[in-house]
């Protein structure tokens, strides 16, 4: 007998029934893994107290009976990471039950409480896996974030409450899943092209609520003429296209106009009414910080320009880059809000300089 598109679908069913009850026993055992770990780390903390001595022995003695009765899982270097468990997160009610035993080891490796909760919070959110939530925290996500022009170290780091582009931009993005190499001589095609394939990966360093719309995104002016956007985002957080601007090289003014350029005319022709105005990102191999503080990129809010590196910086060369942005930043900002009436009359201050006084 020949299969029929009644059969197809009756099987379809079935494989989705034990598909979602497996998923569900494994989220199940999940729980309750994590739950027992905490309960069991309660009771041994509460045990030991403040008696180190104590404590060495009465590991070894549970890891003896417990790996006698339950077998594997329960020697002493297990315990010991067990009761740290309860140690970093003694609130049971303020655990993420949606993430495993293997999320909780390691983010019990995050000595920083602020980071740490941030990492709990975006990782059950996003529903990262582990090898995401290691690739995040290796990648200095959190640090990247507090260099961004609108966080500090004294913010707890939110982009679902904020509507300020600001707040989901990075300086550096880290590409490293392109195992590209970093001196090697490549162009924006295939820049882009490695980011297609890899758009998993390159969501996942976008940040939250991104999701891709077009590459190669044409655009028509007034006049007919056809224009190309390397890749375009759409952020439902901030309820606006994004549209990414690649390039190979150092970041040029011509580089500045053109991503300006692009989102004027995006916006006329294809954001809708109750859409955001659309956010702009020159995405370069590296740049000069003078370009960013004497063009357009200094005044609209909605432009900017990001570095990216090919591999997974240091901690020093992060922290070199985050003093140099915050530097900048900094900067920017007492231009922005220096009074220069302060220090001369309005008539003297943009009277015409005679040429003896230059």
């Amino acid at each position: 007998m020949e299969v029929t598109t009644s059969d197809i679908a009756l099987y379809e069913n079935i494989h989705g029934t034990i598909k979602t009850a497996r998923a569900g026993v494994i989220r199940t055992v999940n729980q309750t893994m994590v739950l027992t770990y905490w309960e069991v780390g309660k009771y041994i903390s509460e045990a030991i107290g403040d008696r180190a001595d104590y404590g060495k022995y009465l590991l070894n003695y549970l890891s003896e009976r417990l790996t006698k009765d339950f077998g594997k899982g329960f020697d002493v270097s297990n315990l010991r990471k067990i009761r740290q468990f309860y140690l970093t997160f003694p609130i049971r009610d303020a655990m993420r039950l949606e993430l495993s035993w293997t999320h909780y080891r390691t983010l019990m490796r995050i000595s920083d409480e602020k980071k740490r909760n941030y990492y709990l919070t975006e990782c059950a959110e996003n529903s990262w896996n582990t090898r995401e939530l290691e690739r995040q925290i290796n990648s200095f996500h959190y640090e990247r974030l507090l260099a961004t022009p609108n966080s500090s170290e004294g913010e707890n780091i939110t982009v679902t409450s904020q509507s300020d582009p600001s707040y989901i931009l990075k300086d550096p993005y880290i590409l490293e899943f392109l195992d590209l190499k970093e001196n090697k001589s490549y162009n924006e095609s295939e820049l882009e092209q490695g980011l297609i394939d890899k758009l998993q990966d390159f969501l996942l360093e976008l940040g939250k609520g991104f999701s891709f719309v077009a590459r190669q995104k044409r655009i028509t002016s007034e006049g007919g003429k056809h224009y190309y956007i390397d890749l375009v985002f759409y952020n439902y957080l901030l309820k606006c296209f994004v549209v990414i601007d690649l390039k190979a090289s150092e970041l040029t003014y011509q580089d500045v106009g053109q991503i300006d350029f692009y989102v004027r005319l995006f916006d006329d022709t294809v954001k809708q009414s109750d859409d955001n105005p659309t956010i702009g990102i020159v995405l370069c191999a590296d740049k000069d910080e003078s370009i960013a503080k004497y063009s357009v990129l200094a005044d609209d809010n909605n432009l900017f320009a990001s570095k990216y590196r090919m591999y997974m910086p240091t901690e020093d060369e992060l922290a070199a880059e985050i003093a140099r942005s915050r530097e900048q930043l900094e900067e920017q900002f007492l231009l922005e809000n220096t009074n220069y009436s302060e220090f001369a009359d309005e008539e003297e201050f943009h009277g015409d300089f005679s040429e003896s006084e230059l």
